[in-house]
């Protein structure tokens, strides 16, 4: 059986907070993995509230450096100082990111010490890959560096235990090597692993933040099993959300349909539709039905 995926957003706001949105931050758990993409004002109490341990954090991917991004984490930094975190913390950001993280935290007496690696990505492409899982990023237009972000699951060879039950093999660690594609001898016979096994596709969630239309959002989105996507402005606002390089909810939509993807999810909504999210989901949903609005505190499994 799959390990999980599973999706946390702890902010869904734009610019400023709601009473109902905190700034954005999404947390993806997968395995022994905690990957938090942006950290905005406030995450780590919306951690506590949704009873997650900042201390299991692994990775951290910055998609640009305005305020409503990262305003978090200074504060988050300071608590898993404080809270004995033993983990390498591996921060992943725009050109810029390694110095932009020592001003902020050159603003404040910081008590304590983690280790923290930082690299910078400049191009687009996958900036990390192991027997999991990989990660990419793509560059965005916006009115600072601006990336998006894929993380796809590796593909899984799986055995067919039903199958093998019926030429007498049960669960042992012979199965282990037909899992990893061998063929093993059983009773005077050889059992061919491809005869008896299966591929299972692997997740692909991206994450596109801040950003004006441009090719490289279809590009990253491309058979997405799901696009979490910015989605600032409705539509009789697009030429407010080209100038402040933002996207409407048809655009977050238009790119989805494009990509082929099975799943929109919407964020980061400005503060007007506190109120009316409906209005933004119902723009999207004329041009790609399988949208949803995220709320914060909204978890989500694949």
């Amino acid at each position: 059986m799959r390990k999980m995926i599973e999706l946390n957003f702890l902010g869904t706001s734009q610019a400023i907070p709601t009473a109902k949105r905190n700034h954005t931050a999404i947390l993806l758990k997968y395995l022994d993995e905690a990957l938090l993409i942006d950290c905005g004002e406030g995450t780590q109490r919306q951690m506590r509230i949704a009873k997650i341990n900042p201390c299991k954090l692994t990775r951290l991917l910055i998609t640009h450096w305005h305020g409503d991004h990262i305003l978090g984490i200074p504060g988050l930094l300071q608590t898993l100082a404080l809270n004995g975190y033993n983990r390498t913390l591996h921060v992943y950001g725009p050109k810029g990111t390694k110095r932009y993280f020592e001003l902020i935290l050159s603003m404040f007496i910081f008590e304590g010490k983690i280790k923290v690696v930082i690299e910078e990505i400049d191009k687009d492409g996958i900036f990390i890959e192991n027997e999991k899982f990989s990660l990419s990023a793509y560059k965005m237009i916006h009115a600072a560096p601006c990336l998006s972000y894929v993380f796809k699951e590796k593909d899984k060879r799986r055995v067919n235990m039903q199958a093998l039950r019926k030429i007498g093999l049960k669960p042992s660690p012979i199965i282990a090597e037909i899992q990893k594609g061998h063929n093993i001898k059983h009773e005077g016979k050889t059992i061919n692993a491809e005869k008896y096994t299966f591929f299972q596709k692997g997740k692909k969630i991206c994450f596109i933040m801040d950003t004006a239309i441009n090719a490289n959002c279809i590009k990253a989105a491309e058979n997405s099993d799901l696009l979490i996507s910015e989605a600032t402005y409705a539509n009789e606002l697009e030429e407010k959300a080209s100038e402040n390089k933002h996207l409407t909810a048809k655009q977050a939509a238009d790119i989805a349909k494009k990509a082929k993807v099975k799943e929109l999810i919407i964020t980061h909504l400005s503060q007007r539709y506190e109120e009316i999210p409906e209005i933004i989901l119902k723009e999207a949903k004329k041009v790609f039905s399988n949208t949803k609005i995220a709320h914060d505190f909204m978890s989500v499994q694949l």
